[in-house]
């Protein structure tokens, strides 16, 4: 494993890049985050999948997105768009040292900014991995509002999302849960949707309770559109606990070793 900075177009990106050690490269994966305290709360079992990537033979980018984490600026500095440009940079950057076959991984909204950059990117990944995809920024950023919400309840004051969403608009930035949540960086996330990118391989994976554990209504119904649009996709549910959301380090083995069986059935 080893760390660093790159040069982002706002400030440095730390990264963190997983190398195969002792065997030859096959290929690169670029891991897109989640959004806000979602990061840190998933940093383990994003470690955990780029090591077991790096013994597939990937070398796996881990960057921290601009305004979070380790990388440079605040929170209330990150935009989308220059998050975007990070992340093709990054890209960049990553497939000049490792030639082959790339895998756009994300994981909650890093899933959104994945599906804008496809749209963007000229030449498609051999695949994608979606760990619990965000399909809709809009009703994500409700939730996201919500989390004020639950501590004003907890307080004197009493918010509804329409008014913190009319807050918004009049260009204030909220403090949302310890992040600054800045009116332009909302209003993208809010306009943010998961579209198919059919020729691009998709395994779409979630972690759910139930026995067996199953895919949400939302996602299946996006997938079987998706399906019917051509798209190849692998999709799995495994039994666990929102390990981006639970109050402790949390952790879902399972989902690791779906991730690399998901993989390997849409890079066939």
């Amino acid at each position: 494993m080893k760390a660093g900075f790159l040069a982002g177009g706002q400030g440095p990106l730390f990264y963190i890049l997983h190398e195969p050690a002792g065997r030859p490269v096959r290929g690169c994966v670029l891991y897109v985050p989640p959004f806000a305290e979602e990061l840190n709360k998933s940093r383990r079992m994003a470690a955990r999948q780029a090591r077991l990537l790096a013994e597939q033979g990937y070398a796996v980018f881990m960057p921290d997105l601009y305004g979070c984490g380790d990388s440079g600026g605040d929170f209330a500095d990150a935009r989308w768009q220059d998050w975007l440009a990070d992340l093709g940079d990054g890209l960049d950057w990553l497939q000049e040292r490792y030639p082959g076959p790339v895998i756009l991984w994300g994981l909650r909204a890093g899933c959104l900014l994945i599906s804008d950059l496809l749209q963007v990117r000229q030449i498609p990944p051999a695949a994608v991995l979606y760990w619990q995809p965000v399909s809709d920024g809009e009703r994500y950023l409700a939730q996201f509002l919500r989390l004020r919400m639950a501590a004003g309840m907890m307080g004197s004051g009493k918010e509804t999302t329409g008014q913190l969403r009319a807050r918004l608009k009049e260009g204030e930035t909220l403090e949302v849960a310890g992040y600054a949540l800045a009116p332009a960086l909302a209003d993208a996330l809010a306009g943010a949707r998961l579209v198919a990118s059919p020729g691009t391989p998709l395994a779409w994976l979630e972690v759910a309770h139930g026995d067996p554990p199953e895919l949400p209504p939302v996602s299946t119904r996006l997938i079987d559109a998706w399906r019917q649009q051509g798209m190849t996709l692998h999709t799995g549910a495994v039994r666990g606990d929102p390990f981006w959301t639970t109050q402790e380090i949390h952790e879902v083995p399972a989902l690791l070793d779906a991730s690399l069986a998901g993989l390997q059935a849409v890079l066939r």
